[in-house]
């Protein structure tokens, strides 16, 4: 009889197939004696990787190669004002010193300290190898300090270099004071960031007007002091803390007028937009109302002496000297010549309690002139009088001395009697 076959799919799909028996993967042992094989084999291999890797880090460690032998095996780029000789001994513990063994994390910190260098980077050159690379800080200005003259970079490092070294490079800064060595560098950088601004300001149309600017008094970060050369003096111009294009520009357009009206002008405070404030040397001030000028807030004012800073909250412009100002403008032409108006010396009353004092106003409440002229008239009574007083008792003090020395003896002091000059003093 013929054998029937049947297809090789039914024949497998009725049965198991053949070696067809369940197998694990080979890391998956069903068996104990294959699960134990297996550890001893992962403990094999992690032994030797623990054995090869404590070999090669005493080879590392131990082997002469590796070993800094001198500080010619410390290479430097990048030196300019920072010399070897500043760098070498940030690293004379190391010489000797396997290179595995340096601290380079601790090695650029020290170097960071160096007030040259603004950047460092250390790295390892095997087998033997230190290389430094700096990144050193650059001067922006001048610093006076006393006697001392010293540089500046801009984030408000002091940095020191000797008269000879600045000649050959050929600095042209201007001088600033106000940055002391006592201040945190926080208070150095936030005036320094007042000085890149002005700088930046009056250099943005490639003028290079910072270049006619020669000293920059920077104590008061909110006002920025520059002093201007002039032909045969030098004016001290009261920037504020911004719009300094504007201002200096501003200054340049009037400065020959007002030095031909003033010729002891000593200061021009030009922070306010209605009026500029001229300090003489001598101690006067003068205002001057800009023509269409903005109103300013109304505060009280006193006056300055002169040279001193002027606050800018106490300095803010009254409501009647902005009316004023205003209604100057509108009689006069755009460019005509404005007038000045001399505020009185320097106010040495009880009611004047701020010594840097605020300017007076160009106008006032007729009360408030009143009282002033009033306040005028003792002031200058007590002053004479005062005067008179001083004379008196500097010619009794010479009759006493000249009695003196004709008895041979010192004589007794002649009792003091009230002037007409304290009476009037007590009598305020």
């Amino acid at each position: 009889m013929p054998l029937e076959m049947a297809d090789g799919d039914d024949a497998y799909s009725t049965g198991a197939a053949p070696f067809s028996g369940s197998r694990n993967a080979w890391w998956r042992p069903s068996s104990t004696v294959g699960r134990v094989f297996l550890a001893l084999g992962a403990f094999f291999v992690l032994g030797s990787f623990i054995t090869v890797s404590l070999v090669l880090k005493t080879y590392l460690e131990r082997d002469a190669r590796f070993r800094i032998a001198g500080a010619e095996n410390i290479a430097a780029s990048g030196l300019t004002q920072v010399s070897r000789t500043d760098v070498l001994p940030v690293f004379g513990e190391d010489i000797g010193r396997n290179i595995f063994h340096v601290p380079i994390s601790l090695r650029r910190k020290q170097l960071e300290e160096i007030p040259w260098v603004e950047r460092a980077t250390v790295m390892r050159v095997l087998p033997d190898q230190l290389r430094i690379a700096l990144v050193e800080r650059k001067p922006v200005a001048f610093t006076r300090q006393g006697q001392q003259i010293g540089l500046v970079d801009a984030s408000g490092v002091l940095l020191q270099m000797s008269a000879a070294t600045m000649a050959q490079h050929h600095y042209s800064f201007p001088v600033l004071t106000g940055i002391d060595p006592g201040d945190r560098l926080a208070s150095r950088s936030a005036r320094m960031a007042v000085y890149e601004r002005l700088l930046a300001e009056l250099d943005a149309s490639n003028q290079h007007l910072s270049d006619q600017i020669s000293e920059i008094d920077l104590t008061d970060p909110e006002d920025a002091r520059v002093l201007m050369p002039e032909q045969g003096a030098d004016i001290l111009a009261h920037l504020g803390q911004d719009r300094f294009l504007e201002r200096y520009q501003r200054y340049k357009a009037h400065i020959a007028e007002w030095r031909q009206q003033y010729p002891k002008l000593a200061a021009v405070d030009l922070r306010y937009d209605q009026q500029v404030v001229l300090e003489m040397a001598h101690g006067t001030t003068a205002v001057e109302a800009t023509p269409g000028a903005a109103v300013a807030p109304d505060t009280s004012s006193a006056k300055p002496s002169a040279g001193e800073p002027v606050d800018s909250a106490n300095r803010a412009p009254t409501k009647a000297s902005a009316k004023a100002a205003q209604n100057h403008s509108a009689k006069s032409a755009e460019n005509a010549p404005t007038k000045l108006k001399i505020v009185a010396a320097e106010d040495k009353t009880a009611d004047v309690k701020d010594k840097t004092g605020k300017v007076r106003s160009a106008s006032d409440k007729d009360a408030k002139d009143k009282d002033a002229k009033n306040r005028a008239a003792k002031e200058k009574l007590i002053r004479d009088l005062t005067a008179k007083d001083k004379a008196e008792r500097e010619k009794k003090r010479r009759e006493a001395a000249q009695g003196a020395a004709l008895n041979g003896a010192k004589g007794k002091p002649t009792p003091r009697t009230p002037t007409a000059a304290t009476a009037a003093r007590e009598g305020q």
